[in-house]
């Protein structure tokens, strides 16, 4: 078990260094950058329109075997369904360039969500790049928790423990459940700056 997870954590740290995009400004207990981007319904979504409830940005690319693990289980739809029960706004971001890997246009990603059972408020089409090096997107997936104030409660890895294998969330520390509880209820998040884990975003040069 032990080696496991030694190995585990070596090959994440391995991809999340990877994937550092050119900008890395925004922490926790900062004002969360606003946006506006395409969404695949066919309208722009803007971060400040939800003023007031908590947001969640999961960046994700449904050709990652990690984001596989997530979204086969059932892990991060019912995640989804939590969460928008609650009032919380969470929208996948899609940060993969045009001719890499997990890149869509909107029809695909409605199709691939539709598939899997995701229950995101909203998709947003980030094949520039601009929104994923604004946040300093690392990995997919990454977690960032915004406030009810549009502050940042929280940024990294959904759990604990960097596999690929549906059999480990189980046992992981789930690091995005616990922050948006802990945020809807006002208080600060215990762990909420995490080593995010998975496959690499897929920014264009």
């Amino acid at each position: 078990m032990q080696r496991r997870t030694l190995v585990s954590t070596l090959f994440a740290g391995l991809l999340a260094s990877a994937a550092l995009p050119p900008a890395w400004a925004v922490e926790v207990q900062q004002a969360a950058p606003d946006f506006t981007a395409p969404g695949a319904d066919g309208r722009p979504i803007q971060l400040s329109a939800y003023q007031g409830k908590v947001v969640v940005l999961e960046w994700t690319n449904h050709d990652c075997p990690f984001v596989k693990k997530h979204y086969e289980s059932g892990n991060i739809p019912k995640l989804q369904k939590e969460a928008a029960a609650q009032g919380v706004v969470w929208l996948q971001v899609i940060s993969s360039a045009p001719g890499q890997q997990g890149h869509v246009d909107a029809a695909t990603a409605k199709q691939v969500n539709a598939y899997r059972d995701a229950k995101p408020a909203g998709i947003v089409l980030d094949e520039n790049g601009a929104v994923g090096r604004l946040y300093g997107a690392r990995t997919t997936p990454h977690i960032f928790v915004i406030d009810q104030q549009g502050k940042l409660a929280y940024k990294g890895g959904i759990d604990s423990i960097p596999s690929n294998r549906p059999e480990d969330i189980a046992e992981a520390e789930p690091y995005a459940r616990n922050a948006i509880q802990a945020t809807l209820k006002g208080q600060r998040v215990a762990k909420a700056n995490t080593q995010p884990y998975g496959c690499s975003v897929k920014y264009g040069g």
